[in-house]
């Protein structure tokens, strides 16, 4: 029986994905930021005639990020998938600069610094339970980091640090893919739909466009399927990302702000 983490699973595309899994005899570790969230959706799962798990984390925090991987790798020594799903939108017009548990920027933090984190409290789990998956739920609004101001300290926009953070997630999955190659770890990257019907896009003032079923194709498609590693997918079809993100010099960049900011 394959075993999947699922982050951001109480709402919205990882509660939908969530399900789906559970429904196919996967055992289903779930994360939420509410405890009493999370343990309700186990509940539901556990409904559906399946295995299922809770895991209680704010991934505005290094600190629990970390906690969540070491009690995952515990408990549950193969991991088959691990679907890097929640994250943070560019919230409401106008909304200021707003920062993590750890002083950090916080788009990035959430959408970036924690599924880097947590991805490499994992992989000695997924590397043992290879051939493994990673699916890192990007965006295909993205936008290049600047170097010198990483944390976006100048001319902060919402939309901005967004783009930034997906465009981060996607460079790291390029770069993770080419140093695991041969592991038996596959590691991709997506934008699953556009503006789906979740509290993120509803926070940001926009109609939705798509439901969260159309987003869900292409997650579950990486999360059960073999098709390949370091890809880009738009939905369920192999795409390109900004080109910037293919770059090794951003790639080199990129780990050595990451291990700054992670203070590895």
């Amino acid at each position: 029986m394959s075993t999947v983490l699922i982050t951001g699973a109480t709402s919205g595309l990882g509660r939908y994905v969530a399900f789906e899994l559970v429904r196919s005899g996967y055992v289903v570790l779930a994360h939420g930021r509410d405890r009493e969230r999370t343990e309700a959706l186990v509940t539901e799962l556990r409904a559906e005639g399946g295995e299922a798990f809770g895991y209680v984390a704010d991934l505005a925090s290094l600190a629990q990020v970390r906690r969540l991987g070491e009690e995952v790798a515990a408990a549950h020594p193969r991991l088959d998938v691990l679907i890097n799903n929640a994250g943070v939108g560019a919230g409401p017009r106008g909304t200021g600069r707003e920062v993590s548990a750890d002083g950090h920027e916080l788009r990035l933090a959430v959408n970036y610094l924690a599924p880097v984190a947590l991805t490499r409290a994992l992989l000695p789990t997924l590397r043992a339970s290879a051939p493994s998956r990673v699916v890192n739920v990007g965006s295909v609004g993205q936008e290049p980091l600047d170097f010198d101001d990483p944390e976006l300290t100048r001319g902060y926009s919402g939309v901005s640090a967004y783009c930034r953070s997906k465009f981060a997630l996607a460079a790291h999955t390029f770069a993770l893919s080419e140093a695991a190659a041969g592991s038996g770890v596959s590691v991709n990257v997506l934008h699953p739909a556009t503006y789906m019907d979740t509290a993120m896009v509803r926070e940001a003032g926009v109609v939705p466009w798509s439901t969260v079923a159309d987003g869900a194709a292409g997650v579950l498609a990486l999360a059960t399927r073999e098709l390949g590693t370091g890809g880009y997918f738009d939905g369920t079809s192999p795409s390109r990302a900004h080109a910037q993100a293919y770059d090794r010099e951003v790639w080199k960049r990129l780990e050595a702000t990451t291990d700054q900011l992670l203070g590895t």
